[in-house]
């Protein structure tokens, strides 16, 4: 069977969340009492996060509504104060958003012609002239570990460490040079690799974050971003190589790019230690003893059933068919192409829809043919594309900082823990340092350690993961914001995103 074009999935609709930051370097914050509307956090969280829901777009400008994580809108009201709840009327809660040029936006009401603005702390909407005071500066509120996509060249960016230089000429994102982190800090952004190395001005991968690696961003509803220099220099894909530089005469809107967050790729390997590939006419079996192209597929899982998608590199899914083969030739909403997932300490069992789990069969094929599932059923499963992990919980990133000698789980910037694969479902995390995660009595950990230890990887989602500690317990998110590995349960402060 032929491959079809890779088809670029729509952002999801956390992917399109934003925080907005106002002149005093502050954040909207939907306020925890009273329906009041703040702009006093110093960091972006849950309550600074905001879901904006387009109305109409034209060119510089849309009305738009915000709407908070907790399902309230932001409302003007006709006294000037700005708090949330329900619409009464069909523009009650509307905005024109418009975006200059500086990057910054600007919201007005459409009933009263008010703008929104904030003197530091107190958010409203009084005067109808614009100033300073009214522009906001809004930050991409998905998680850091990113994907690019043009969507004039239908093409990802890719790091080439071989050369230095980001090539805008990936077809799928499977790779782990697809993948980059988006800092934010000091209100610009710093592109960095799989690698450590930075995008820097001038066109190059850097080995440290500068002021010469420093982009400011232009954000547009539905995912749409744009890098630029703040010197007439925009970041888009240059020449017959698509080249990702700097220049000044983008055409066609080649410069902008839609911001998604960084998709699960997982290899699957049987009993025999063969890896399931796509081979032939799209036949799927246990066959090859290294690592390919065929080998890697796209983890799509629902994580309110636990129902699964693969899909391959050819651009297919894949699909129980006659004779209760699996082949790899399923189409998105296809019932044939959702499996039930089990977890099995470490390891991954796969039911099809006719309730029947998949084996390997003595010719190596994949086949949905076994009534009760037991050791030939289970599959080793490695994440594929991430040589690292970026955890974020309900309170924040994990990290580690110089005044708190334990791992916490409330930072705005995160640590990348480094993953050494060490047996089924078992990784050893090592901090960036080249220590290691140790565990104290008490269930903290310290990214100190000199010595690896047994860390268990559960998928609970396409991006959502649990770990169970070296103690035997799940780690979660503390509101004290200290990382803690104590919990018999999966709770909702036991998901982390990665």
């Amino acid at each position: 069977m032929a491959e079809v074009e890779w088809i670029h999935r729509h952002p999801k609709a956390e992917d399109l969340r934003v925080g907005l930051i106002s002149w005093a370097g502050t954040y909207l914050t939907f306020g925890a009492f009273n329906s009041t509307v703040t702009a006093t956090a110093k960091s972006l969280g849950r309550r600074q996060t905001w879901e904006l829901l387009v109305s109409n777009e034209h060119d510089a400008q849309a009305v738009i509504r915000l709407k908070s994580l907790q399902g309230l809108y932001l409302l003007c009201e006709a006294d000037g104060t700005v708090c949330y709840g329900r619409p009464r009327t069909s523009h009650h809660g509307c905005f024109l958003l418009r975006f200059h040029r500086n990057g910054k936006w600007t919201l007005q009401c459409i009933i009263s012609g008010r703008y929104l603005e904030s003197d530091g702390e107190v958010v409203f909407c009084n005067s109808r002239v614009l100033s300073a005071y009214h522009m906001w500066t809004p930050r991409p509120a998905l998680h850091v570990h990113v994907i690019l996509y043009s969507p004039t060249y239908r093409s990802y960016a890719r790091a080439d460490h071989t050369v230095g230089r980001i090539w805008v000429d990936a077809a799928v994102p499977c790779l782990e040079e697809c993948g980059f982190l988006l800092h934010f800090h000091d209100g610009c952004y710093h592109l960095e690799t799989s690698t450590h190395h930075f995008l820097s001005h001038v066109d190059r991968l850097v080995p440290h974050r500068s002021s010469k690696t420093a982009f400011h961003m232009q954000v547009r509803p539905r995912g749409l971003v744009a890098l630029c220099d703040g010197e007439g220099g925009t970041l888009y894909p240059q020449g017959t190589h698509l080249l990702l530089g700097l220049g000044s005469s983008p055409i066609r809107g080649e410069e902008w790019f839609i911001l998604q967050h960084f998709p699960t790729w997982v290899s699957l390997k049987s009993k025999t230690r063969r890896f399931i590939s796509v081979v032939y006419d799209a036949e799927v079996c246990a066959a090859s003893e290294r690592l390919t192209p065929m080998s890697l597929f796209q983890y799509e899982c629902d994580s309110a059933s636990l129902t699964l998608q693969l899909r391959s590199a050819n651009g297919y899914y894949l699909a129980q068919r006659r004779h209760r083969a699996i082949i790899a030739d399923g189409y998105p909403q296809e019932s044939n192409t959702f499996f039930r997932v089990h977890w099995n300490c470490g390891k991954i069992i796969l039911q099809s829809s006719s309730g029947r789990f998949l084996s390997i069969a003595s010719n190596g094929l994949l086949m949905a043919n076994a009534n009760i599932p037991g050791p030939n059923e289970e599959l080793e499963i490695r994440f594929a594309n991430r040589p690292f992990l970026i955890l974020r919980g309900r309170y924040g990133y994990v990290g580690s900082s110089s005044d708190r000698d334990l791992i916490q789980c409330n930072m705005d910037q995160p640590d990348c823990i480094h993953l050494l694969p060490c047996r089924q479902g078992i990784y050893h995390f090592q901090a960036q340092g080249g220590s290691f995660w140790s565990i104290t009595s008490f269930g903290t950990f310290r990214p100190w350690g000199k010595f690896a230890l047994n860390f268990c990887i559960e998928l609970q989602g396409s991006n959502l993961l649990t770990v169970l500690a070296p103690n035997g317990f799940y780690i979660r998110a503390d509101r004290s914001g200290t990382l803690l590995a104590d919990s018999g349960d999966i709770t909702k402060e036991c998901i982390w995103e990665f």
